[in-house]
């Protein structure tokens, strides 16, 4: 059943359903940042899980941040303004539309 989208929110999804994908999505933030530096963490004499740690951690507070930031505007999220937040860290997204 696919869900319709008025005006940059999802009908049907309430804020339940909103924080579980927030909270998948920055898992899979966390798992994307954090795997494309493995390499360069040992380029660079880093140990493999630090690198990990680090990278993934920064790409959560970045869409964190960008998440903060929409809500501060008007004191909402809607599914446009989340997807926006998680856009940046998949380079592939303009691409899939």
């Amino acid at each position: 059943m696919a869900k319709t989208v008025e005006n940059g929110e999802a009908l049907g999804a309430g804020p339940v359903t909103a924080v579980k994908s927030i909270l998948t999505r920055i898992i899979a933030v966390f798992a994307a940042s954090g795997l494309g530096v493995i390499g360069a963490g040992a380029i660079i004499g880093i140990d493999t899980l630090s690198a990990i740690i680090l990278a993934g951690t920064l790409g959560v507070a970045n869409v964190v941040e960008k998440l903060a930031r929409a809500y501060l505007d008007d004191g909402k999220l809607t599914s446009a303004e989340i997807n926006a937040a998680f856009s940046g860290v998949d380079k592939n997204h303009e691409s899939k539309k």
